[in-house]
């Protein structure tokens, strides 16, 4: 059994811990807020964008899109996300497991090593990584933790020409869906070839615009754009999840802490109870032998 001095000791350990996880869970809401703020900002521009491809794709074009070409799968690239910290619950190494089970799914499994090609956002998720024994490439951690748009164009522009010529067929991303402060969805995304979306035929006006440039250079010209966006958004929405996990985490760790405390509290009050009654009776004893 503990004695009084060490009980006490482990109560004040674990009030100095409930401040720091209550601390960081303050911290990590704050910087939810300013990412949900960043996600909501971008919301209206991608669905116009969105809408404007659909609307041009339900006409008659001649040639196909280039980036929208479906082919067989003979080599892939996986763009996952995380994040560079911990203390977020499972967030990073679900991702990590989310990818394992994509390569080993019916579609991918016969992929050699050398024709897939793993591309790391967060340092946490390249250890998971190297503990998985998959071969990857470690991106740029900084945009990892602070997402730039033209940092992530760039990257878009290279996927894109990797696409172009024929170097992958196919790109996918590994990310958390931010969908609310108490619910992230892990999803794994087709980049590219890109899907493109189809209008609602009851916002068609029925009117054949003659376009200038044509549809298709339109179109082409658009589509990279859309492609950025989509790579932006899924790192935008990464950082949303992980700073919405690490508030859970923190509450929860919070929590618990409240809990031990309570309980350390109550065993110390018991053994003082037993050590001023153990002290009285011998009070008593000792005045009776008197």
């Amino acid at each position: 059994m503990a004695s009084l001095k060490e009980i006490k000791e482990r109560i004040a350990s674990v009030r100095s811990t409930r401040k720091i996880t209550s601390a960081m869970k303050m911290v990590a809401a704050a910087k939810l807020h300013r990412a949900q703020r960043e996600i909501g900002a971008l919301v209206p521009y991608a669905d116009e964008l969105q809408s404007i491809v659909a609307h041009l794709a339900a006409g008659r074009m001649d040639e196909p899109i280039a980036l929208a070409e479906e082919r067989d799968v003979s080599h892939l690239t996986v763009v996952g996300f995380a994040s560079n910290t911990t203390f977020c619950g499972a967030f990073n190494n679900n991702v990590g497991r989310k990818i394992v089970e994509m390569l080993g799914s019916e579609e991918y499994a016969e992929l050699g090593a050398e024709s897939r090609h793993i591309l790391s956002m967060g340092r946490q998720l390249s250890v998971d990584l190297v503990r998985q024994k998959l071969q990857h490439e470690c991106g740029d951690e900084h945009l990892a933790e602070k997402p730039n748009y033209l940092a992530y164009r760039t990257m878009a522009d290279g996927l894109m020409k990797s696409y172009a010529e024929g170097h992958t067929d196919r790109v996918v991303l590994v990310y958390h869906k931010f969908l609310s402060p108490g619910v992230q969805r892990l999803v794994c995304e087709k980049l590219l070839p890109i899907e493109l979306p189809k209008a609602d035929e009851a916002e068609l006006s029925g009117v054949d615009y003659i376009l200038e440039p044509s549809r298709k250079e339109l179109i082409e010209s658009i589509v990279p754009r859309q492609v950025a966006l989509k790579l932006f958004t899924a790192a935008l929405s990464s950082v949303a999840s992980e700073h919405a996990a690490r508030m859970i985490a923190m509450q929860a760790a919070t929590d618990n802490a409240d809990e031990l405390a309570a309980s350390l509290s109550l065993e110390y009050n018991k053994q003082r109870q037993q050590a001023i009654t153990t002290e009285l009776l011998d009070m008593m004893g000792g005045k009776r032998e008197s």
